[in-house]
């Protein structure tokens, strides 16, 4: 016993260097899990919240998409208006 407290006391330094790195490499531990429970929880929140919002952007997509066809369709049939009249004043059959 008395050689491992001499033993002790010669390498103290070494004693306390591997004590702090194991105390280190706990906080290191516990930082990075720390950091995994709270990406696991925003993650969680997006995929809760975000659905909603999700769903609701994409029916305003559908609307908005459904509004710009309405609008192709009705250029469409200007425009083919436009040509007959045109032609019919120029006596050009198409």
């Amino acid at each position: 016993m008395t050689q491992l407290k001499e033993w002790a006391r010669d390498n103290s330094t070494l004693l306390y260097f591997l004590v702090a790195q194991f105390i280190a490499i706990g906080a290191g531990a516990a930082s990075v899990l720390a950091y995994m429970v709270k990406l696991e929880t925003r993650v969680e929140t997006m995929e809760v919240r975000g659905a909603a919002y999700t769903v609701a952007r994409m029916d305003d997509m559908k609307l908005s998409i459904a509004r710009l066809e309405q609008n192709i369709e009705k250029n469409e049939d200007q425009i083919k208006l436009i040509r007959d009249v045109m032609t019919r004043r120029l006596n050009i059959n198409p």
